[in-house]
């Protein structure tokens, strides 16, 4: 099922009612998108106050701090942290009509899809691989999910009927969908996502590191796009950091490891005066940059 790919789809709205558990930045710009597509849109919160401004913003059609909500809900998005996922799930099956088809957002595939499966059969493992550096209901914007990742992760046994209606949803948000099994999800992801997080965190840590305050000071001064950019990651939420770390724990060590590897390679050259080396290695990343789709 690798590399199943996105097509340009004609959405036909169906009578469905969306339901989003935990209103921050994916759960709120989700919510907001398929709200301004027809949908009836219910959000859940641990907080009223989110709920609340959810619903003055336009951002859903009713919100509540409880899951009773979710009854009336035809697929329901997780939207919550990783860790949280799971006992969020176990507390909402009660409230599920048998049809109900339940999805998440984690960054982490193949933990979470054997967990919820298990809990309810009719789960599509799924993650919008998009986002910013702000969280909170207040960081929920319109198209958010425009021209992104999206991958959908089913299982052997995971209802055919159940993928097709995430997917369909996923489309109308106008994200590229992908189709994978969680494994391959969570190998790729290592490599694009989550290694990058610890790279770029270490980069911040290691230019704090210097100890002289004065060049500290200096290099905040004069740290323009080259820097901002490399370190955007590395400055997010760090609860996020330690789910992926946490949760994709084998495959991420994986990819560092390997990252280290590469990154001694870079030091032997310049170490040993190799420029020869260096410049050749240069060249074969800019060259396999171009590779990547952004």
């Amino acid at each position: 099922m690798r590399g199943e790919c996105w097509e340009e789809y004609s959405l036909k709205i169906y009578p469905m009612n969306i339901g989003i558990v935990g209103l921050g930045l994916i759960g709120g710009s989700m919510a907001w998108d398929l709200r301004s597509l027809g949908f009836q849109v219910l959000g859940v919160s641990t907080r009223e106050q989110t709920c609340q401004k959810a619903i003055a913003k336009g951002i859903v059609d009713d919100a509540s701090m409880s899951l009773s909500l979710m009854a009336t809900a035809d697929v329901i998005f997780i939207c919550t942290p990783i860790g949280a996922i799971a006992s969020t799930v176990e507390q909402l099956v009660p409230h599920l009509s048998a049809a109900a088809i339940v999805t998440d957002v984690g960054s982490v595939k193949a933990p979470v899809v054997q967990a919820l499966s298990e809990l309810w059969p009719n789960f599509v493992g799924g993650h919008p691989m998009a986002g910013t550096a702000e969280s909170g209901i207040d960081a929920a914007v319109r198209d958010l999910f425009v021209d992104r990742p999206y991958v959908i992760t089913p299982t052997a046994t995971t209802p055919k009927l159940a993928v097709e209606k995430v997917e369909e949803i996923a489309r109308s948000l106008r994200a590229r969908v992908y189709r994978c099994c969680p494994e391959d999800h969570d190998r790729a992801v290592a490599w694009i996502s989550h290694l990058p997080v610890m790279v770029s965190a270490s980069l911040i840590a290691a230019c704090t590191s210097e100890f002289d305050p004065d060049i500290v000071r200096l290099a905040q001064q004069l740290a323009s796009s080259g820097f901002r950019d490399t370190s955007r990651v590395g400055g997010g939420n760090p609860e996020l950091g330690v789910m992926m770390a946490k949760y994709n724990r084998k495959e991420l060590l994986r990819s560092i490891n390997s990252y280290r590897e590469h990154l001694d390679q870079f030091i032997n050259s310049i170490e040993g005066q190799d420029w020869e080396a260096l410049q050749q290695k240069l060249e074969q990343t800019q060259k396999a940059r171009g590779n990547f789709e952004f």
